[in-house]
């Protein structure tokens, strides 16, 4: 990337606030078996994503409850809230940015209604996953299960 000779610690912090869960403890296989990507999970306090670091909308599903970014450090995210909550068809979600576009860290993405979705049946835990996990040597979740997270707290860390 342009921005190769950026020093890059690998730390992607969280997206959201909550409470941590290791990944493999999300209940949906696709996730807690890594097949999308490793990294960690956030049990939401907050009904709020925001971009864990400068980059580029790659992907944003029109029923706003994931999407993708490239971070300027060539990290592949992708940030899903909730469990099959593709179903709710947007009801609750609120998107504040469009496909290509370009984020800052800390800046608001997602919002979403956690009474809301938590009402209809779907949990609201968010995987927040390394797509292209593959080209690292390691991916690990920094944060303690169960221990609270803010916004801007370290959560992964990627291992060139």
């Amino acid at each position: 990337t342009e921005n190769a000779d950026v020093a890059d610690d690998g730390i992607i912090t969280a997206p959201l606030s909550g409470k941590a869960v290791k990944l493999e403890n999300v209940p949906d296989q696709t996730f807690a078996q890594g097949i999308l990507g490793l990294g960690a999970a956030i049990e939401p306090t907050e009904g709020k994503v925001v971009a864990p670091g400068d980059g580029k909308v790659e992907t944003l599903f029109d029923t706003f409850h994931a999407i993708g970014l490239t971070l300027d450090n060539g990290k592949e995210l992708l940030i899903h809230v909730g469990i099959n909550t593709v179903e709710l068809k947007g009801e609750g979600f609120k998107a504040y940015v469009s496909e290509g576009d370009r984020v800052t860290k800390g800046q608001t993405l997602i919002t979403f209604d956690t009474d809301f979705i938590k009402s209809k049946g779907y949990q609201t835990i968010t995987p927040v996953l390394v797509g292209n996990s593959d080209e690292f040597a390691s991916v690990e979740e920094l944060a303690e299960e169960g221990t609270e997270v803010t916004i801007g707290d370290k959560l992964i860390k990627v291992n060139a």
